[in-house]
């Protein structure tokens, strides 16, 4: 393991597992153990996040939480229960680092007089046209 793994972050602690049996390549040896790795994170009890993020979350991730306000990430790519657990931290800690950043603020722009310029001739061109398909006025 690197050592960035070896470090525990402190939302790790409020971070809970679960294990079962998974499906896929692995023959025999998915068939008896449990390398099905389920994370699961409460946004409403976490002490680590403001109330600001966790609302942040709950609308970006909406579509990946419960009603009870849990995450909850499932990874079963390895065949290595320790392997899938690191992959579900991982996972995890860059769905929260997407949906906690912040958008940045549109700066209104104007558009620039040569394109004013440009769609007002189209206009005029699109009018004439259509002025040129009216039967003549007598």
């Amino acid at each position: 393991m690197s050592p960035k793994s070896l470090r525990q972050r402190p939302i790790d602690k409020e971070l809970r597992f679960h294990t079962s049996r998974s499906g896929g390549p692995g023959g025999q040896h998915a068939n008896k153990t449990e390398t099905q790795v389920e994370l699961r994170f409460s946004i409403h009890d976490s002490h680590l996040l403001s109330e600001e993020e966790k609302e942040r979350l709950m609308k970006k991730l909406s579509n990946r939480i419960t009603k009870e306000g849990e995450l909850i990430l499932t990874v079963e790519s390895s065949r290595s229960q320790v392997r899938n657990r690191e992959e579900a931290t991982e996972k995890f800690y860059a769905l929260l680092e997407q949906a906690l950043k912040k958008p940045k603020k549109r700066k209104p722009t104007k558009p620039p007089k040569a394109a004013k310029r440009k769609r007002l001739e189209e206009k005029k061109k699109h009018s004439e046209k259509k002025d040129k398909r009216k039967p003549p006025k007598i």
